[in-house]
Formats: C-alpha cells, sequence, structure tokens
C-alpha cells in the first residue's frame, strides 16, 4: 500500500506528478466556486453528485468538505493514472463520501448513463476539447443534471470564452446561472476583459521544485459558472476585482443586474461599509 510520504513517488510512476501541484489549487478554486453557487441557493444541500472528467477526484474532496450528506458519488475519468491516483489518495480520506466513491474509467465523449444527480460537476473538461464536442458535452452534462451544473475552466480568455459558450448554451436551454453572474443577460464584459476570480495558495516544496518557482504562494486563476433548474436569490452584484481599499472609503468594481459598475463605499454608510470592509474579489454584495 502506498503510503501518505510516499504518494509523490507513486504520482511520478503513474504519471500524474503534474496534478499535485493542480489538484490543491483546484480543490480551492472548487470550494469557493460551490460557496458562490450556495449564496444564490443558501438553504440548499445535494444529496447527489456527478463528478464528470474528475481528474484525481478533486471536486469530490471539495464537495465533501461543504456537504457532508452527500451519497455516494460516481466519478468519472478516462485517464488511467488519474483514476489509480484518485483511488491511493481517496484510501487516507476522513470523508467517508471520498473513500466510498464509484470510479468509472469512461471517455466523457463515449457512451456512458447516469441517472440524474443534484449536483454535477465538470472541471478544466472543455478546454481540452473543440467546440462541436464541448457543445455535445454540456448538452449531455445537463440532461443528468437534476438541479445544479457547476463548470469551472482557467482564468484565461480561452477559458472565459469557454465558459461564456456554456453559459449561453445553457440558458437557452432553460437554466438559470445562479453564480457568478447576477443575471441570465448577456455577459457585460467585452473587449480584452473576461470574467475570472482568483485564489491564493500556499505552495509546497513539491510545487515549488516542480514550477522552479522561489514565492511561497501562488494566486491561480478561474473562471465558472453555476446553471440551476430553480431560481435563485437576487444579489446585488459580484466583486469582479481586488478592491481597493483607501482612507475612508474602498472603491468596488462590481457586476451588477444592470451592467458593470464602479462604486465607493464610504464610512457614511456604516452597514455597506462594514460589509465592503471584508468582501474580497468574487464575493456577492448584499448592499447597493
Amino acid at each position: 500500500m502506498t503510503g501518505k510520504r510516499d504518494l509523490p513517488a507513486f504520482a511520478c510512476r503513474c504519471g500524474c506528478l503534474r496534478c499535485l501541484p493542480a489538484a490543491r489549487y483546484i480543490r480551492r478554486n472548487l470550494c469557493r466556486t460551490q460557496r458562490s453557487a450556495q449564496e444564490g441557493r443558501p438553504d440548499w444541500h445535494p444529496h447527489s453528485m456527478l463528478d464528470a472528467g474528475s481528474g484525481p477526484g478533486t471536486a469530490l474532496w471539495a464537495a465533501s468538505e461543504l456537504w457532508p450528506e452527500l451519497e455516494q458519488v460516481p466519478l468519472i475519468e478516462r485517464d488511467d493514472g488519474m483514476v489509480t491516483f484518485g483511488k491511493q489518495i481517496a484510501i487516507h480520506a476522513r470523508s467517508r463520501i471520498v473513500r466510498e466513491a464509484i470510479w468509472q474509467k469512461v471517455d466523457l465523449l463515449g457512451q456512458w448513463e447516469s441517472e440524474p444527480k443534484d449536483l454535477v460537476i465538470t472541471a478544466y473538461v472543455l478546454n481540452e476539447l473543440p467546440a462541436p464536442r464541448r457543445e455535445t458535452l454540456i448538452d449531455k452534462l445537463w440532461s443528468v443534471t437534476a438541479d445544479t451544473l457547476v463548470i469551472i475552466e482557467p482564468g484565461t480568455p480561452a477559458g472565459y470564452s469557454h465558459v461564456i459558450q456554456a453559459r449561453q448554451q445553457l440558458i437557452a436551454a432553460g437554466a438559470n446561472i445562479i453564480a457568478p453572474c447576477p443575471h441570465n443577460l448577456p455577459c457585460p464584459m467585452a473587449g480584452n476583459d473576461w470574467c475570472h476570480f482568483a485564489q491564493r495558495i500556499a505552495r509546497t516544496r513539491l510545487q515549488r521544485q516542480v514550477k522552479q518557482a522561489t514565492l511561497s504562494y501562488e494566486d491561480e486563476k478561474f473562471s465558472y459558472i453555476a446553471a440551476s433548474r430553480a431560481m435563485g436569490s437576487p444579489i446585488k452584484g459580484r466583486v469582479i476585482r481586488h478592491p481597493q481599499i483607501r482612507p475612508g472609503h474602498i472603491h468596488l468594481q462590481l457586476c451588477t443586474p444592470a451592467g458593470l459598475k464602479s462604486t465607493i463605499v464610504t464610512r457614511k454608510d456604516k452597514e455597506a461599509f462594514r460589509e465592503a470592509r471584508d468582501i474580497a474579489w468574487g464575493d456577492a454584495l448584499s448592499h447597493s
């Protein structure tokens, strides 16, 4: 049996070393993304989930922290190395959900079936596919989504373009976008701007070695949508850039139901200022 200390060596043997740096930040991004989706549905607690294109199971690890009531979760992954590595690290999980996951070695573009699940997640998959296959996969994933579908891609212009295309396709299919967008209208970002968010994570020694990096942290960027068959709770806006904190006021860049908005929150508005003081890039804003 592979012990915890042997996992890096095991990852090298199965060709999955690249997933060690990636898995940690994907997991953090997923936690943040799922919390954003939860903002739109604060009373929603999924009981079933499908991880489509699971890699080593990072989405499941994140979901198990947020929703420990999840039932046995199927994970679909075509790569032998990822499946093997995912099973090995799952042995050491505290969560029963992770340890008892059902691994299916299947190509997402091939023949596979699933009962509708409350939550369907696909992360860092669309960027690997040509446009026609992305559309086919999104249709398939939506067909097995009983409630909410979460799509996550790299926070690059290309990753954002894949997310925005999926967003348009899902809205046309009747979905409601509950995060990060505060509306179902066309995305107001244009030109050289694109919707993305960032997650700062600490780098392990292994990550620094793999990336030949010197900093003890990195800011990983991602784009995402959470599309639901139910309506989400309305929000005033989403913070789309790092808040600029100045003496006596805070400058926020927002995406709102009326479009992009730049606003300054001053100490005079005590309640709004208190919220703005603690808000971060990617958070929902409850006060205008």
